[in-house]
């Protein structure tokens, strides 16, 4: 059964090709969750509830975690960007597209991190 998302015969795409817009449409509806779930806590008035509500949301923010590793694992340019990106102070923009000096990584908290997940380097 095709999906509706691909924009290709799904008989021309290959499994890795299809496996990765799974991961990628599984991050998109994460992400959604999030915002979702962050918007009833905003509107709620019960405390109780934001509570429930701020724990899903944050059970949500780690299977959007797990699935970006997974992508990050399998596809060597988004790993190379999440490298260059993730877990830095440097500021984002401009200057770090045009070659600036590596960006400085951010303290370690001693906690459990995408980054702690990370398989050893590439050659």
């Amino acid at each position: 059964m095709a999906h509706e998302g691909y924009h290709e015969p799904e008989e021309k795409l290959t499994a890795h090709t299809k496996d990765l817009h799974r991961a990628i449409i599984s991050l998109q509806e994460e992400l959604e969750a999030v915002d979702w779930y962050q918007q009833r806590i905003d509107a709620s008035e019960d405390e109780e509830l934001k509570a429930v509500l701020a724990h899903n949301r944050d059970e949500e923010k780690e299977h959007a975690s797990m699935v970006l590793e997974w992508i990050r694992r399998r596809d060597p340019a988004f790993d190379a960007h999440l490298r260059k990106f993730l877990f830095t102070t440097a500021p984002l923009g401009k200057d770090i597209e045009d070659g600036a000096p590596e960006a400085k990584a951010a303290p370690s908290t001693g906690s459990l991190t995408v980054a702690s997940m990370r398989t050893p380097q590439r050659p």
